[in-house]
């Protein structure tokens, strides 16, 4: 994977003022780290958005700002779901020299013949796992085959993953990823067969949903 590389600004502005920012065109970021205070930071929106795109919970990325380089992790993504932007973000300081716990992602491929011939359901358990390593030796994910998916019933768990030696897993080896299970049934229900009122109407829907919490 390329480098991941953001350009910043030092940020004065914090609390409820940062809105000002947002309607620039930028996003209000931290960074901070066990040996540093943290260091509020603005980026532009649109080529941070990009960049992060591209980056896992496990991805170096350096930030530039005020002439110093930093390297770091992202920590927390804050967005607007409806306008599908980012609000603001966490960054975390890491040092090369010391070990970190982070969570990797999983990635299924192949095919499963337990899907294929006996129409399985791929049923997914954990899709992160956490791990000890230094910084320069995360894994960008782990990529999982599930052609060893042969029956129903069968699984993959942690145990199964193919580790790098500089890498220790702490997520418990007993853990299922993913399992081969049988279909559901679905219950078929005929047009006729829904209960009407007394005026022969069907029952009104009252909600259909929580509705979403105000934006800040």
């Amino acid at each position: 994977m390329s480098e991941l590389v953001i350009y910043a600004e030092k940020r004065d502005l914090i609390g409820k003022r940062v809105n000002r920012l947002r309607r620039e065109g930028k996003i209000p970021a931290v960074i901070y780290g066990s040996k540093m205070e943290p260091l509020p930071i603005t980026l532009n929106l649109r080529e941070a958005s990009k960049t992060l795109a591209a980056a896992t919970a496990s991805s170096l990325v350096t930030i530039k700002v005020g002439g110093k380089d930093h390297t770091v992790l992202v920590r927390e993504k804050q967005k607007n779901f409806i306008r599908n932007e980012l609000l603001h973000v966490d960054f975390q300081a890491v040092s090369m020299t010391e070990k970190i716990r982070a969570s990797v992602s999983v990635i299924t491929q192949g095919t499963s013949l337990a899907v294929k011939d006996m129409s399985a359901v791929l049923v997914n358990g954990l899709t992160e796992i956490e791990v000890l390593a230094f910084p320069q030796d995360l894994p960008e994910s782990f990529v999982v085959d599930i052609s060893s998916l042969t029956e129903l019933g069968s699984s993959i768990t942690v145990s199964d993953l193919d580790v790098p030696k500089n890498v220790e897993i702490l997520s418990n080896p007993d853990d299922v990823i993913v399992t081969a299970t049988g279909k559901t049934e679905e219950v078929a229900v005929d047009e006729e067969d829904i209960e009407l009122d007394e005026e022969g109407t069907e029952p009104e829907v009252i909600e259909r949903g929580k509705r979403e919490e105000d934006e800040e």
